[in-house]
């Protein structure tokens, strides 16, 4: 083997001539490799004694796409459309080895192969419109070519890979390899086409499978109907169809060209900028500065969870979804019961819908264990209390989890508000006390805030950062804070929304705003999907809010069929007459000279208070950095990922217009609007929160 560069070698076996690429982790298309290959390519086309090429990748994974970080970069080395036509045009036939995953760019360039072969295990893919992009090297173009319009605008458009043995039924793949033995799968597959000179399966110029779609333009529209849901927002998937389009109607080279250009664009855009930050903010935020690699772990194998309700039966299905055994605690047995029920039913619901089997059920189920007594989690390695959300009654909890527990259980809470610090304070072992707050539906959200206290040791921590990756969480490390991160910067917005309804603004439209934003849901529609009688008591309720008084009426939501909209059995909203009724009222009483209120001063008076409130919990510690407060926001409230979280977001319409807003409602409103000292530095210094250390 003779090394190209040192992340590209070339070797012979026999007449087959065998690229390999080896630059950890994933074979990302750097210009480094993207030279290698090209310079490999060459050589093996140059060698008179090679008849055949096999390109293959170290690892365990084949090209994994391209190096993100080398966008908004100038380009250096080969272009990745360049390094394909290389490909494309050898005049001897090239065979792509494929193992682990060709995704993005991995996948074009093995399309640029005559032919490909791949193990059973191997997964291919377009993930680009995930980061705001089409695949730009030829993918949109060559892809549809092999997979028919229907499959390449599904593949492309979802960025979802494909199991090895569905893309070969769609003709992406041509022979499957034994796991383990590729690369001779490859090579012997290489030898049978030198003997019985094979032609040059060229995609590029392959029609039949786009040929009829030319008789049916309506394909594309019907799509972007079925779909107008999903891709509400989104630049990158119509510029999908769009690039689809031109692969089924122009000549190969001009539908490079639109492909290209459509690329350009959604790189250049804000979008996809926005998407790259968020891709590598998710990345960077199980990054603790003091939490070095390789600091101790406990084991956890087994999981206590105390409270059957809607959060704690959410709890254990995550870690019943990891293959955990789980002790699930309630006070009484109709409780409990309503509770394992509710769990299977999920699990069935998702078999119903092909999600899962029905072996797979039982085998959840039979990890699950119900019990009446707190005595049953005395050997559990992690316990999650999912109780009343009253300071009082969690310290109880935690006082008899003391005396219970193994030593060195870990004793979690699932507050989203409450000082966990005073949790721990009951204990004999405040280093094992953190908080793990989930968020509702918690089977289903991603985002996990992991709650540092005080005296919670760096082994507790690094253990629960592990276990938000093993049951599939986002692991966002935040400090002791009222509401912590999410919570707290929700509580400025719902304030807003509150005083804008009073001052003129209907609940539906402040919802309409936030949902053309890109939110999935406004405030009111939120509230109205939790339940307004959230944390309400009929003993202490004052007909003091809009939403006291909706809860007295029993308009409690979409679970009463009326909150602050009415609902059909179908749980489809529409204004309510009673409410605005009722907003009237409640405006006449209070002396609010009501006025026309803009979306744009909607928007605004919502989101610029969270943003400052963002900087403040930067200035007090409660988050490690600006892009932990965005991956927050955007896994566990819906902000939308194609606006990059609200610190990115100010950093994008500009810190100085957030001040100016904040000193003017200030001055206006009151110190409600003070602005953030560190939001007033940044602004002075010429600086975003990114550059916040």
């Amino acid at each position: 083997m003779i090394a190209v560069n040192d992340v590209t070698a070339l070797s012979r076996e026999g007449e087959v001539a065998v690229i390999t690429i080896n630059s950890p982790p994933v074979n990302a298309l750097s210009a480094k490799v993207r030279d290698g290959l090209a310079e490999a390519f060459r050589r093996a086309i140059e060698d008179p004694d090679v008849n055949a090429i096999v390109l293959t990748c170290e690892g365990r994974t084949f090209i994994a796409g391209a190096d993100i970080a080398e966008f908004g970069k100038p380009p250096q080395g080969i272009s990745l459309p360049d390094l394909g036509n290389l490909i494309e045009s050898s005049p001897k036939p090239v065979v792509a080895a494929i193992h682990g995953t060709a995704l993005g760019g991995g996948l074009e360039v093995a399309l640029c192969a005559h032919y490909r072969v791949a193990v059973q295990s191997a997964k291919c893919g377009f993930p680009e419109v995930n980061l705001g992009l089409l695949p730009g090297a030829g993918g949109t173009q060559r892809g549809t070519r092999l997979l028919g319009v229907e499959a390449a605008l599904d593949m492309i458009t979802s960025g979802r890979p494909l199991p090895a043995a569905k893309c070969r039924e769609l003709g992406l793949i041509d022979p499957l390899a034994p796991e383990g033995e590729l690369r001779e799968a490859a090579i012997a597959f290489a030898r049978d086409l030198i003997a019985q000179n094979k032609p040059l399966r060229k995609v590029r110029d392959s029609d039949e499978k786009i040929a009829p779609a030319r008789a049916h333009p309506e394909i594309f529209e019907n799509f972007r109907k079925e779909n107008a849901r999903k891709f509400r927002g989104l630049l990158a998937p119509e510029y999908c169809i769009r690039a689809v389009e031109a692969a089924v109607n122009m000549p190969f080279d001009e539908g490079m060209k639109v492909e290209r250009r459509l690329f350009e664009e959604l790189r250049d855009g804000p979008q996809s900028k926005a998407l790259r930050y968020v891709f590598f903010a998710e990345r960077e935020v199980w990054k603790i500065p003091d939490l070095p690699p390789g600091t101790p772990t406990i084991p956890v194998n087994t999981v206590g969870i105390i409270g059957a309700g809607t959060m704690g039966g959410g709890i254990a299905m995550n870690f019943l979804n990891a293959g955990m055994p789980v002790t699930i605690v309630e006070t009484k047995q109709d409780g409990l019961d309503r509770g394992l029920s509710t769990i299977r039913r999920n699990y069935e619901s998702a078999a119903k819908k092909g999600r899962m089997t029905a072996a797979e059920v039982e085998t959840r189920m039979a990890l699950l264990t119900g019990t009446l007594s707190l005595d049953d989690l005395a050997n559990c390695d992690l316990v999650v209390e999912a109780v009343f959300e009253n300071m009082d009654v969690k310290k109880d909890v935690f006082r008899k989890l003391d005396a219970i527990a193994k030593p060195g259980a870990i004793l979690a809470t699932n507050t989203s508000y409450l000082n966990i610090d005073e949790m721990a304070a009951v204990t004999t072992r405040p280093d094992c006390v953190i908080g793990l707050h989930f968020f509702s539906p918690a089977n289903i959200m991603k985002l996990l805030e992991v709650v540092r206290a005080k005296e919670t040791s760096k082994a507790v921590i690094a253990t629960a950062m592990q276990l938000a990756k093993r049951i599939g969480k986002i692991g966002v490390l935040v400090q002791v804070g009222y509401g912590f991160v999410g919570n707290r910067m929700l509580a400025q917005r719902q304030r807003e929304a509150d005083a804008l309804v009073l001052e003129g603004a209907a609940p539906w439209d402040v919802d309409r705003v936030l949902v053309e934003f890109g939110f999935p849901m406004g405030p009111f529609q939120m509230r109205d999907l939790a339940g307004l009688d959230l944390g309400w008591s009929r003993e202490t309720s004052k007909s003091a809010t809009i939403r006291e008084v909706l809860c007295e009426m029993d308009r409690r939501g979409q679970k009463t069929n009326a909150g602050y909209y009415d609902y059909d059995e179908n749980r489809k909203a529409k204004p309510s007459a009673t409410v605005e009724r009722l907003v009237e009222d409640f405006r006449a009483k209070s002396g609010v000279q009501t006025r026309r209120i803009s979306d744009d001063e909607i928007l605004e008076r919502c989101l610029y208070p969270m943003i400052n409130e963002g900087a403040k919990i930067l200035e007090e510690g409660i988050a490690i950095g600006a892009s932990d407060i965005d991956v927050v926001w955007i896994n566990g409230y819906g902000w939308p990922r194609y606006r990059g979280g609200p610190m990115y977001y100010a950093g994008e319409i500009g810190l100085e217009k957030v001040l100016d807003n904040m000193r003017a409602w200030q001055a206006e409103r009151g110190d409600a609007f003070k602005p953030a000292a560190l939001l007033e530095k940044l602004v002075a210094d010429g600086k975003t929160f990114r550059d916040v250390k």
